[in-house]
């Protein structure tokens, strides 16, 4: 697999997105309380710009009249038609059998340990011998 670099950690603070391409490939990537999701930016449904939409919350229920909210910003609403999906997996919970969107890894990296700039210049040995300066192709 090979890696893309996406931003520094702190150009994505919790509760933002950033979207961008990569391979031809519309990506989202979100920053849920300090962990970072990335999903396909296109709804299995019917082809939605899916990151584009709502982040909710899951309404849960354990007994009659009683709802609690939680897991606030981990659900993304398809902006055209209100299909729910988990951030963390893709699931749908429209259709969670049939449904899922692409999850990627993501992964928070030392910038020491990527290669520096997108652009690596030549480099060439060069040496003094009796007065010429002579470089090696």
């Amino acid at each position: 697999m090979t890696r893309h670099v996406v931003a520094p950690v702190d150009e994505l603070p919790p509760g933002t997105r950033k979207f961008l391409t990569i391979d031809e490939r519309p990506i989202a990537i979100f920053n849920v309380n300090g962990e970072f999701f990335g999903l396909l930016n296109r709804c299995p449904h019917q082809g939605a710009a899916l990151c584009e939409g709502a982040l909710i919350g899951l309404a849960q229920s354990s007994d009659p009249g009683e709802i609690e909210y939680t897991r606030l910003g981990e659900i993304i609403r398809c902006p055209w038609h209100g299909w729910e999906f988990d951030i963390r997996t893709g699931q749908s919970y429209c259709d969670p059998k049939r449904f899922r969107t692409r999850a990627y890894a993501v992964n928070v990296e030392p910038g020491t340990s990527l290669v520096k700039g997108p652009y690596v210049a030549e480099t060439l040995k060069v040496s003094v011998e009796s007065d010429y300066v002579v470089v090696e192709l």
